[in-house]
């Protein structure tokens, strides 16, 4: 893609004066913030900026429109399926294939086109009015480019069917005719009202004959003096020779034919056949392709592309591909006549005429509001291997790089960055490094979109991300003081510092509370136990009560003193672990052997020496150094006891 051509548009933004205020402003992913700042080197007095709003500007705000989510859904699905039909798109099939899938792409966009044109209609207000019927003209523009891109590039129709398929491109598109019809016929007398003759030229204009031969009979019933007109016209419509899909004929055949059938409709016309009607002889000059007839019908054409195609018809049925673009230019400067330059679709339309894929996503890229259009056009030409040969210089493709930023334009809305999780997915280069970008930056609100978030990262493999989404959950429920989620996070994250931190807020809490919380998540720690120590410790505690409890004594026993002694447990634990231990000394029989005993008393040492002097008259901390002695004391006592049971049982049973 090249620079481009023309100035960017220039965004106001209410209440900020630029020329008096200098601007501060930040650039995120999809948005930037803008705000005024003090700073002034004119007017140093004045110290406050005078509009004290942050403002928020997007550059993609189409993703927020109602309608229009409609079109990013549903051609997410038809993108995805394409990418997954790939390998099955070979030989005959596949051009059918691409042609199927254009044509879906299309009919989504006219079914948002026809849901914007009620919402228009419904909207109260005339300026939301005039926003949604600009957002019509648009998605019809969009549907104009890609149904003649689709007749150019995807059907690659030949001579003969090409001018068939822009028949009814302008038939679709050009549907004022529908309406006129339905108001001409449904009058007392269709051929006096005052449209029917302009119905009847716009049929002849489409190449729509068999209607305006219809409506010519109305016109010989109620006018005995053009029954023999119209009934010469008529033939010379019913005659004229035109390549039907099921015909066999061949190009050379139709040329003959239709040669033959011109030089009869200008015998007609030189013989002032139609002299007495002037309607009847301008439709005669638009059968022969009479350029200065075809102009002078400019209101009823309405565009160059329309006087292009009626053009073609009646003069060159059987034009080839290659010479679209010498008939195209010169429609459009004779349509144009000097008097107006070309509109952007103009352009668009005059570079798919030309061929010219890269210079038709350039013009839309430029002239259209979002990436969407050009995404999906150019994965789909991607698709047909029209755009093999161009890479861009700075390490992607075309395709992969309207993919990226149409991609990234989704994760600036809430909800609408799933699709464009799969659209990062199928950029075989860039997409995942962006993905893993982006997803970072997503805001987890809830826990339910954490998790899908997670899940997402999970499938693709992205450790790092998964972890630092654990973190950040952990992280949120040890703020909220949800110590049992938080630690699962921290296990899921596999991250050890955390786990050992939420741990010791589970001991703490123990400590005040004297009962542990979320009982089911660390009676089935498993293997995860093992990612820390302290988390082991956690483990091995909740296991030692739950063994004291079912008074598996001598169980309990060896478990609290192999935690003393592995020092896995906190050394501000300890006095905790040596006051659980004061039960089971004091049952009647013994518990602990003489030699565990010295282990614990041991234990006791080591942490009443360690233990730092307090000086000073802090009448709290003497209190808590007499409880802390007091325990010891008691501690000391038990264990003095338990020891002098534990040798004479000890003795006893040498003995015997």
């Amino acid at each position: 893609m090249e620079e481009l051509d023309g100035e960017p548009t220039v965004t106001l933004i209410p209440g900020v004066n630029s020329r008096k205020h200098q601007m501060c402003f930040d650039w995120g992913p999809g948005e930037m913030l803008v705000c005024e700042t003090s700073f002034n080197k004119k007017e140093k007095s004045e110290m406050v900026p005078s509009c004290p709003f942050i403002y928020i500007i997007r550059k993609d705000v189409d993703v927020y429109s109602q309608v229009l989510r409609k079109l990013f859904n549903e051609s997410h699905g038809i993108f995805v399926g394409l990418q997954r039909i790939e390998e099955e798109l070979t030989g005959k099939s596949r051009k059918s294939q691409l042609v199927r899938v254009s044509k879906n792409y299309r009919s989504v966009i006219r079914a948002c086109m026809e849901e914007m044109h009620q919402v228009a209609i419904a909207a109260k207000d005339p300026a939301s009015g005039r926003q949604f019927s600009s957002q019509v003209s648009i998605l019809s523009a969009m549907e104009l480019i890609w149904n003649l891109c689709e007749i150019l590039f995807i059907e690659v129709a030949p001579a003969g069917p090409l001018l068939l398929h822009l028949l009814d491109w302008v038939r679709l598109h050009v549907c004022e005719v529908d309406s006129l019809s339905a108001d001409v016929l449904g009058s007392e007398n269709p051929s006096k009202h005052e449209s029917f003759w302009n119905l009847v030229t716009i049929l002849v204009l489409q190449g729509r004959l068999d209607e305006a031969r219809q409506m010519l009979s109305k016109e010989a019933d109620t006018s005995p003096a053009s029954v023999g007109m119209c009934r010469i016209m008529g033939e010379l419509m019913r005659t004229m020779p035109i390549l039907s899909p099921g015909n066999t004929q061949t190009l050379t055949e139709l040329e003959l034919k239709w040669q033959h059938w011109h030089e009869e409709c200008e015998r007609y016309l030189q013989d002032c056949t139609f002299a007495s009607n002037p309607h009847l002889e301008s439709l005669c000059k638009i059968m022969l392709g009479d350029e200065a007839a075809l102009l002078e019908q400019k209101e009823l054409l309405s565009n160059w592309y329309h006087f292009l195609v009626t053009r073609l018809l009646y003069s060159n049925p059987t034009v080839k591909p290659i010479d679209l673009q010498y008939y195209a230019q010169s429609s459009l400067d004779l349509f144009l006549g000097g008097e107006s330059s070309p509109e952007p679709l103009d352009n668009i339309l005059m570079a798919a005429f030309e061929f010219d894929i890269h210079q038709v996503i350039k013009e839309c890229s430029i002239a259209l509001s979002n990436w969407w259009f050009v995404a999906h056009l150019t994965d789909l030409l991607d698709h047909c291997k029209l755009l093999q040969s161009h890479n861009l210089y700075f390490g992607s493709n075309m395709r992969e790089f309207l993919l990226l930023e149409y991609a990234s334009g989704l994760f600036a809305h809430p909800s609408l960055w799933q699709l464009g999780v799969d659209y990062f997915d199928y950029c075989p280069e860039l997409g995942r490094v962006s993905l893993e970008l982006h997803i970072e930056r997503i805001p987890l609100n809830t826990e339910q979109k954490a998790l899908k978030v997670l899940r997402i990262c999970e499938q693709r493999q992205m450790t790092e991300q998964v972890r630092s989404i654990c973190k950040i959950l952990a992280m949120k429920a040890v703020r909220n003081n949800r110590l049992g989620s938080a630690l699962s996070w921290s296990i899921r994250a596999k991250d050890a510092a955390f786990a050992t931190l939420v741990s010791d807020r589970f001991l703490r809490d123990y400590c005040e509370r004297g009962c542990f919380s979320d009982l089911d998540l660390i009676d089935n720690l498993g293997p995860a136990m093992m990612l820390s120590d302290r988390l082991t410790f956690l483990g091995k505690y909740r296991e030692f009560h739950r063994v004291y409890g079912e008074k598996r004594f001598a169980d309990a026993a060896s478990l609290l003193l192999s935690l003393m002694t592995s020092q896995i447990a906190p050394r501000s634990f300890w006095m905790t672990l040596l006051t659980d231990a004061l039960p089971l000394l004091e049952q009647k029989q013994v518990i602990f052997s003489a030699e565990q005993t010295y282990e614990l008393m041991q234990c006791l040492e080591d942490l009443t020496s360690g233990r730092p002097v307090h000086g000073g008259p802090d009448t709290q901390q003497c209190q808590d150094d007499d409880i802390e002695t007091t325990k010891v004391e008691m501690l000391r006592l038990a264990l003095a006891r338990n020891l002098a049971r534990a040798i004479i049982r000890e003795g006893s049973l040498e003995g015997s």
